[in-house]
């Protein structure tokens, strides 16, 4: 039985424009660079749909996948799943091959890593520490796989600059306003720095505020003393974002970024 509410949003997969892959281990591949993944997941699609025919062919395409592919990884314990693949022609959505609406109703989890049931029930933190008009918003800017994965599973990112905004124009705003520009576009530069960020450190073994030795993780924090300053306003949204600083300079700067995409928000939101 569907114990679901009505006011349940689906993130993992929302709309026939986007989706996550991040629980596949997606991102957790040493290079998960867009073009990479693309590649990546264009070419397991395409075998899948030409080879898998039956239960007793998904073992050979496993194999296939692990030895064919540099599967070199940021984070040895996270998984990446060799059934991630494109869900559509347009390639706009990724997940999983073996879900029953990608093989005529034929549930082939269980041989996945994790198995039927876990793929099938799992809901990533996101789904619980985003707040809905959070969630929504979310929904409404982002129409990009590879830049929705990336910041939905970034909770500091996407909840630090609502809380600037929100403090900012004095409410919560309203979701329906980011079906649109210019508030949308705001919001959508402001994600962006998930991508051209000028600060970021580009070591493969980090990833937002985390770096990765081995089964290991830990939090990369600035350290603003050496710098000769203040812990940050934006700490957190710099950590989402890998990011390094040589001089206070730098820090001042990545600050002005940052704090103009709120100041263009609130001009817009408080304009309309």
């Amino acid at each position: 039985m569907n114990t679901q509410s009505q006011d349940f949003i689906h993130l993992c997969q929302p709309d026939g424009g986007k989706s996550c892959g991040a629980c596949c281990g997606l991102y957790n591949y040493a290079d998960s660079s867009r073009a990479s993944l693309a590649a990546r997941l264009a070419r397991r699609t395409a075998r899948y749909r030409a080879t898998v025919r039956e239960p007793e062919d998904l073992s050979a395409f496993a194999a296939w996948v692990r030895e064919t592919e540099d599967m070199t990884k940021r984070y040895e314990v996270i998984h990446c799943c060799e059934y991630a693949g494109f869900l559509d022609d347009e390639q706009r959505r990724v997940g999983c091959l073996l879900h029953p609406m990608q093989n005529a109703g034929k549930d082939r989890r269980d041989v996945s890593f994790y198995g039927r049931e876990l793929c099938d029930g799992h809901f990533c933190p996101s789904y619980h520490f985003l707040s809905r008009p959070e969630k929504l918003a979310l929904l409404y800017t982002l129409d990009d796989w590879y830049l929705y994965g990336l910041c939905l599973t970034d909770i500091d990112l996407v909840k630090e600059w609502f809380r600037f905004v929100s403090d900012a124009v004095c409410e919560t705003p309203d979701p329906e306003r980011f079906r649109s520009a210019p508030l949308r576009d705001i919001a959508r530069a402001y994600f962006a720095f998930k991508l051209d960020w000028p600060f970021r450190d580009d070591a493969v073994n980090r990833l937002g505020k985390y770096y990765f030795d081995g089964s290991q993780y830990m939090i990369r924090h600035i350290d603003y003393d050496a710098l000769g300053m203040a812990r940050s306003r934006f700490d957190k949204i710099f950590l989402s974002l890998t990011s390094t600083f040589r001089d206070a300079g730098e820090v001042r700067r990545a600050e002005v970024l940052i704090q103009d995409t709120i100041d263009a928000f609130v001009r817009d939101y408080a304009g309309a």
